[in-house]
Parts: structure tokens; sequence; C-alpha cells
């Protein structure tokens, strides 16, 4: 695996780790590549651009073994169902961008600031690319200690997230169920954007009731276009909590 060959890293990133995770960073050429945004990678080698995505691919792994193990200790009389969902709204790009911005990470961020658009998942991704540098650096102990022990206590309100509505997909399909509905989620149509030489998939989905299309959301992921459309559907219809 290549990373950006840098043997120190800067006082104010380092302060930075150890007071927000805990961690006092070794290999400095990790976090360095974690926090080094798609819109500015590296070209090296053979058309190979360097950039978080693999440490984020990573740390989403870590921190959602994290979080499970969390809620399992936290929640012993819940099922199977509702840490599942729980544990879905907290690694939520919404949850870890606001999490992500909180903490102040977004400052750290490499990214091209002359790129027109916004980068929607950028702090949530660099999150989670932090937590795979962390672990490759330190290993596991030392990353759930900085998730359980750093990040959830003090940027995540669990209890209240669990209170707060996100799977709209579910909830619609449910509504659809009990009242007999028919609710089908479709891709309407794929295109890409643009964003300093990376090419993006966009997915425009789509949510029909009975046969009529309801709605309609784009995103880079189907998952995401589609919670979108439903949330559009849910709260046009006045369709509650199921809860």
């Amino acid at each position: 695996m290549l990373f950006f060959r840098r043997r120190t890293i800067d006082k104010d990133v380092s302060a930075f780790f150890r007071s927000t995770f805990g961690v006092r960073p070794r290999k400095a050429e990790l976090y360095h590549t974690a926090l080094v945004h798609r819109s500015m990678s590296e070209q090296r080698g053979e058309g190979s651009r360097i950039n978080n995505e693999r440490l984020e691919f990573l740390g989403d792994a870590v921190l959602s073994s994290v979080v499970a193990e969390y809620l399992f200790a936290k929640y012993p009389e819940k099922g199977e169902g509702y840490l599942s969902e729980l544990r879905s709204k907290i690694v939520s790009r919404s949850t870890l961008n606001r999490v992500a911005h909180e903490m102040g990470l977004s400052r750290l961020i490499s990214y091209d600031r002359h790129q027109q658009g916004v980068f929607k998942s950028m702090e949530g991704d660099a999150l989670e690319a932090v937590i795979g540098a962390i672990f490759l650096d330190r290993g596991y102990r030392c990353a759930h200690k900085a998730i359980a022990e750093r990040v959830l206590p003090t940027y995540v309100d669990v209890d209240k997230v669990a209170h707060t509505e996100w799977n709209y997909k579910s909830k619609l399909i449910d509504w659809g169920q009990k009242g007999r509905h028919k609710v089908v989620f479709s891709v309407l149509n794929t295109s890409y954007e643009d964003e300093s030489g990376c090419r993006r998939r966009v997915y425009e989905c789509g949510v029909s009731v009975d046969g009529q299309l309801c709605a309609s959301a784009s995103d880079f992921s189907i998952k995401e276009a589609e919670q979108k459309a439903a949330e559009q559907v849910c709260l046009s219809r006045g369709i509650g909590s199921q809860r």
C-alpha cells in the first residue's frame, strides 16, 4: 500500500490527534494520507492516485466493529434489529460529517478549494480514514479506545440518536405492507460528476407507490439516494414513526 512519504507530522496536526483521539502518531505518512481528499490526489506510478479512499474503506470496517461492540454492551436488553438500526444511524454519513466538523477535522483536510460544487461526504470520509490510520499505526486496541472513550462519549449522544428518525426507506416499506400499498424503489438514471479529474458516478433513484412515481433523489450511492427519495414521500404523506 502506498502513502505520502513523510517522516514527520506537523505539530498542530499531532496535537489535534493527541487531544481529540488520545493518540500519539508514529507513522506520519498514514495520517497525512488520511487527510488528503480525492480532489488533491497525488499521481504515483502507472496511473495510480494516492488519497484517503483506501484508508476510508479500512476505517469504515473498524468503526462499524467498535460501534457494534459498544452498543451491544450499552443496551443488553435490545434485540438485533434495534442495535443494527442504531449502528447504522451512528455510522451514517450525516452523523460522521457532523462529528468530523465539530471536532475541527475539516480544517486539516487537504482538498481543492477552487473546485466547484460541495464535497458532501468529505468530512465523514476523512474521519473514517483517520480511524483507518490509527488502526494501522497503533493497532485495533488503540483504535477501539479512541472511538469508544473519545469520539462516541464526546461527540455522539447515543440515546438521542436512538430516538431520531433515519431509516425512511424501511419506514415507507413498513407503511406500504401494513396498508397494502406497493412500494417500489428503482434507479432512474446514472450520470457522472467530475471532481478535479476524478469522475464519480451519481445515481438518481425513484420511489413509486401503487405504480405512481412519487419522488426521486440523487446521490453518489444508491442507498443514500433511496433514503432521500423515501424521506420525501414520508414527509409529503405524513407517515409517522412506526416504533
